[in-house]
């Protein structure tokens, strides 16, 4: 899969979802190369900014969208990797803050 490919995927889930992708489009597609680097080595396209195991029963919780996106999305306005936001993020009314890791493992 080519990064403009997947950034058609992602783009239409986001929507789905109410979100909308970072408007960074060059940070977006650093993400976009790490999720397809992960599906090279992994089988699955985990969080680029979380370590996976490369077991992807243990890595069902980071496999992107993971399943801290949206109560991260509307605690802080983005997902953990700031991939997905919201658009009053992406407008700038929701000031930048580090978002602490929800991930247990």
């Amino acid at each position: 899969m080519t990064p403009d490919k997947l950034y058609e995927i992602l783009n239409k889930y986001a929507i789905s979802k109410g979100l909308e992708l970072n408007k960074d489009t060059n940070f977006v597609f650093e993400l976009i190369n790490g999720l397809l680097k992960n599906e090279q080595r992994y089988g699955y396209r985990s969080c680029p900014c979380r370590l996976a195991s490369g077991n992807k029963e243990k890595d069902l919780d980071i496999i992107c969208p993971c399943i801290y996106s949206l109560d991260d999305i509307k605690e802080y306005g983005r997902c953990y990797c700031g991939l997905y936001v919201s658009k009053e993020y992406n407008e700038g009314k929701i000031p930048e803050k580090v978002i602490p890791e929800r991930r247990k493992k």
